[in-house]
């Protein structure tokens, strides 16, 4: 700042020196969006037109009026008009050295770039070393609009306009530090639209998307002028509702349900109805930070989608909730410890024929030895093992136990149970063929028991799997069979080996004459179709009396005797622990 100027000197005012004055800007400039400038790179001063505080009206007057000052607005690199201009190659012969650079100029941390283009002319001392540049400052618009227009996708959803995921996230961190900073609470809330995925399969993602989109739209107009909205995931939208109460969060949650309910949504392919599920969570009552928040309220919006559809569900303590998750995690950990340390082992429990009483075959049953040398059972490890997403591991494990079995004993034949997942595993499929083509012989001794659940939802995929298996000669059974819906038809199309009626239609057989009609009803359906049967669960005699007189051509169950980790076709080890 030259002497006596003052702080509110207006920017014109500092053009008036006789050294060097900017020409009067041509109206053309200003439409242009270009200031002209001079500076005096001795003095550290620009002088500018007179348009300069239009065209660069959103920073600071103070900051044009020294090019130290300017440079700090400059971005990325703040020297790059000093080096343009000092760092030359070129000589001034005495009409000056043209340059020309680009750079962004931001006023403040929190504002966005406006990009500039500067073209001048420097010129040199007697030393030949630079003392004054003159050039032009021109806003380069189309850059700006660009970045802008770059700078909204990076933070917003295309289709909908919201806020991203990633955003989102970044307002609910924003809106937790207010909260505590001013001990209010807010509501987090996830409103997911039901049953999107029929939609897309119906009319396609085209017809989805306007129905994203006019769902947006109708929670947009229900919102204060305070709360937050984002796009979470795909048929999922996140709110931050400032000052809620949990009681004013249940009447924002019926508006929003009602919303998407009452009225049908347009589509070019139609009119559709929808309904959608929220979940919700009270901020910081019930969580203090983000990734909590989320959690907790996709775990809501999960019940309330498995209650019933289009309802809406406040997360809440729930102290069984919690101990299960400790087991859970305890269980976890020492699956992957035995799979680690080879603590997972076979149980064996015979499957006798059911006149006879002969050893057919022998179920292999997983087990894990735990550091106190007792057994953890499969109920125990299995559904946790499957909602953990630990069971193909399990399973890989499993079958290397059992071929090894059947390697070792070429007179003995095993079942071996695989999870759902597990039969679409491409590498388990590539396992079980590696080995049978190691130990000529295992396979046709093996038996693949596979859920009636898995036979009735993937038909066709699990037909595959069957045929690939009984190629190689293994046989198939359907375990658990009546738990489910599975049609002798399916049966028969799959080419099942063995049926195994589920032991809870078996084990009251003696006083249930409901179920003995059921029992008897599919041993003679599955002897029509050439299907060998097994009863599950046998307890007692007179159980297994009515099977044989039937015709159930195996048993098992406590009657027979339970999974122990003896190798039965061996001679009894006295030192052999019991797994039943």
């Amino acid at each position: 700042m030259t002497a006596g100027q003052t702080p509110n000197t207006p920017l014109t005012a500092v053009m008036e020196d006789d050294d060097c004055v900017p020409p009067k800007a041509p109206a053309i400039l200003e439409a242009l969006g270009q200031a002209t400038f001079v500076w005096d790179i001795s003095a550290d001063t620009l002088r500018w037109s007179d348009n300069a505080g239009d065209v660069l009206c959103d920073f600071p007057r103070e900051l044009l009026l020294k090019a130290s000052e300017f440079a700090k607005l400059i971005e990325p690199k703040r020297g790059i008009r000093f080096e343009a201009v000092m760092n030359a190659v070129a000589k001034d012969e005495g009409a000056g050295v043209l340059y020309q650079i680009e750079y962004g100029l931001r006023a403040a941390a929190s504002a966005s770039i406006v990009w500039v283009e500067e073209s001048g002319r420097w010129f040199a001392d007697a030393d030949g070393k630079p003392m004054r540049a003159e050039g032009i400052l021109r806003i380069n618009g189309e850059r700006h609009a660009r970045e802008e227009q770059l700078r909204k996708l990076s933070q917003h959803d295309p289709l909908t306009g919201e806020l991203n995921r990633t955003h989102l996230i970044a307002a609910l961190a924003e809106a937790m530090e207010e909260a505590a900073r001013f001990r209010s609470s807010f509501a987090f809330m996830l409103i997911g639209v039901d049953h999107l995925a029929r939609l897309n399969e119906a009319f396609g993602f085209d017809v989805a998307d306007e129905v994203i989109l006019e769902i947006s739209r109708r929670i947009r107009a229900r919102l204060r002028g305070c709360d937050v909205m984002g796009r979470f995931s795909g048929n999922k939208f996140g709110l931050i509702l400032k000052n809620c109460t949990i009681d004013d969060m249940h009447i924002a949650a019926e508006r929003f349900l009602a919303a998407v309910r009452d009225e049908i949504v347009p589509t070019r392919s139609g009119p559709v109805s929808l309904t959608a599920s929220i979940g919700a969570i009270s901020v910081p009552r019930y969580a203090r930070t983000p990734e909590e928040a989320m959690s907790r309220t996709q775990e809501a919006l999960d019940s309330a989608k498995a209650r019933r559809r289009g309802s809406f569900l406040p997360w809440r303590p729930n102290v069984e909730r919690d101990a299960q998750r400790k087991v859970n995690i305890r269980v976890t950990d020492e699956i992957v410890t035995a799979l680690n340390e080879r603590r997972i082992v076979m149980a064996f429990e015979p499957v006798v024929e059911t006149i006879s009483r002969k050893p057919a075959f022998y179920e292999g049953l997983v087990r894990m030895r735990r550091d106190d040398g007792e057994f953890s059972l499969a109920p125990d490890i299995v559904p946790t093992a499957e909602k953990l997403g630990l069971i193909r591991l399990v399973d890989h494990r499993v079958l290397e136990l059992v071929v090894s079995e059947l390697q070792a004993a070429p007179n003995a034949q095993m079942s071996l149970n695989i999870s759902p997942d597990t039969t679409m595993d491409p590498d388990w499929w590539s396992g079980i063929e590696s080995l049978f083509r190691a130990c000529p012989g295992v396979a046709e001794r093996l038996i693949v028991e596979i859920t009636e659940t898995v036979a009735i939802q993937d038909l066709d995929d699990v037909r595959g799997f069957v045929t690939r298996l009984k190629n190689f000669g293994s046989r198939i059974a359907i375990d658990d069979f009546g738990a489910g819906y599975t049609s002798f038809r399916n049966l028969r199309k799959l080419g099942v080996d063995i049926v195994k009626i589920d032991g809870a239609f078996v084990q009251n057989i003696a006083r249930s004459s409901d179920d003995r009609a059921f029992v008897q009803t599919m041993i003679d359906l599955a002897h029509r179709l050439d299907i060998k049967t097994v009863a599950e669960w046998v307890q007692d005699e007179e159980s297994a009396a009515l099977l044989q007189g039937w015709g159930c051509d195996y048993i098992q169950g406590r009657l027979i005797g339970l999974a122990t980790v003896n190798r039965p076709w061996e001679p009894c080890d006295a030192l052999a622990v019991a797994a039943g």
